[in-house]
């Protein structure tokens, strides 16, 4: 939900329950008013009648309403002492209306000649339901319209208001450390915009710092450690190539050329990771998955002959991803050698390519993987000294960059299943 509809619902609420609490407040206010105006004259027609009657005693035959609003009839004993000005609601039938209709009565006692008469008076009022209605009717009416009217604020006011967020949102959506595109702050008095600008651009300087540094790191590690690395390994070998030493040293330097080239591929391995974390790799292009799985398979063919391994590809469909080329290749290596290095002698490796979808599946241990390690760093269920422990870690980290989707299952063979577009895109 957007911020401007998140602030509508509020807003829709709280008016429903002001609104409501003021339209009770407002009926009984309306009938307080009511009723004192129509007591005021009920009394003011008892006066009225009352001198009429001392001028013309006939209308106090006038025992029942008939025509008119008032009916008189002669009342004694105790009566005539508990009787003061009673005001009440009652209903009478109404001619006109066909039915019983509320009317305000006002019961009173006056005396003339020496005798008591009971004098009734009535006035029509209005219907409470008919009241109730109309209100309900135009609070409704006053409800649609006042949100209504904060719907035109919120998409042209509000909105415009707001402009400054919104874009500056679009920008940090599209902000990439690895491109160092500009963000552009727009002039606003609004503070909280102004706070928010400054808060922004020092997060996102101390991350292209840090991104800078981490950068730079990697670039002098690949080299600084490469370079002494080979240049060890290259001593080492020539060393192995002198025909005086014994066969005890030739033992500990051949643990030391196989230790070294272990460190050189980590080292590769490693930094391999940190670029891919730290998306160094931005080149991208079409890359054809079909003939890169072909190539790769010729370059393993020597590594699979030598454990009889049998090797089958088959292609249900042209698989093209827009991804860099060296990752590409990376990716498909890594899932390959996996399926070649974890595998016993005279086992299978079956390679299927789809569209969208390419699955490796390869015979080796008889019981499933477990799939939450098999994808962390230096995690092997199976040492190998050919394996650093990082080439399904690189699959995943490569995987996660692009928003590929990898899964492992076992169905008495372990398959690894590379989906370039998920089912979520």
């Amino acid at each position: 939900m957007k911020l401007l509809n998140h602030t509508l619902s509020y807003l829709a609420a709280i008016l429903f329950v002001v609104i409501t609490g003021w339209s009770a407040l407002l009926y009984y206010s309306l009938l307080d008013e009511i009723y004192d105006s129509l007591d005021d004259g009920l009394g003011n027609y008892k006066l009225l009648i009352m001198q009429r009657a001392a001028a013309d005693s006939t209308i106090l035959q006038r025992s029942s309403f008939g025509e008119n609003n008032y009916a008189i009839k002669p009342i004694a004993g105790p009566k005539v002492f508990r009787v003061t000005d009673v005001y009440s609601d009652t209903a009478m039938f109404m001619v006109n209306e066909q039915d019983f209709e509320p009317v305000r009565m006002l019961k009173t006692v006056f005396r003339h000649n020496g005798n008591f008469y009971e004098l009734r008076v009535i006035n029509s009022m209005v219907e409470t339901d008919d009241l109730v209605e109309d209100l309900l009717v135009s609070i409704f009416w006053l409800y649609l319209g006042l949100i209504a009217i904060i719907l035109v604020l919120n998409n042209f006011l509000l909105k415009k208001t707001w402009q400054p967020f919104y874009r500056l949102v679009q920008q940090l959506r599209d902000f990439r450390l690895e491109k160092q595109h500009q963000i552009k702050y727009e002039e606003t008095r609004v503070e909280e915009f102004q706070v928010l600008h400054d808060a922004v651009s020092k997060l996102i300087q101390n991350s292209t710092d840090t991104y800078q540094s981490q950068k730079q790191f990697i670039e002098n590690a690949s080299h600084e450690l490469q370079t002494p690395l080979a240049i060890s390994l290259n001593k080492l070998e020539l060393l192995l190539e002198e025909s005086n030493l014994t066969e005890e040293q030739l033992r500990l330097l051949a643990g030391a050329v196989n230790n070294l080239e272990r460190m050189k591929r980590l080292n590769k391995s490693l930094l391999l990771l940190s670029k891919i974390e730290n998306r160094q790799f931005q080149v991208e292009e079409e890359v054809n998955i079909n003939q890169v799985i072909k190539t790769l398979l010729d370059d393993f063919s020597d590594q699979a002959e030598y454990k009889g391994l049998a090797v089958t590809l088959v292609e249900e469909g042209d698989c093209r991803v827009r991804m860099n080329p060296d990752l590409a290749s990376v990716l498909l290596t890594n899932l390959l050698k996996n399926a070649i290095v974890h595998n016993h002698q005279e086992g299978f490796v079956e390679v299927t390519v789809s569209r969208d979808k390419l699955v490796v599946a390869n015979s080796g241990k008889t019981s499933a993987l477990n799939e939450q390690r098999m994808f962390s760093r230096f995690q092997q269920d199976s040492p190998s000294e050919a394996s650093t422990g990082l080439g399904l870690p690189i699959v995943k980290a490569i995987a996660n960059l692009y928003r590929f989707q990898v899964k492992y299952s076992f169905t008495g063979k372990h398959i690894l299943t590379l989906s370039f577009h998920p089912p979520h895109q």
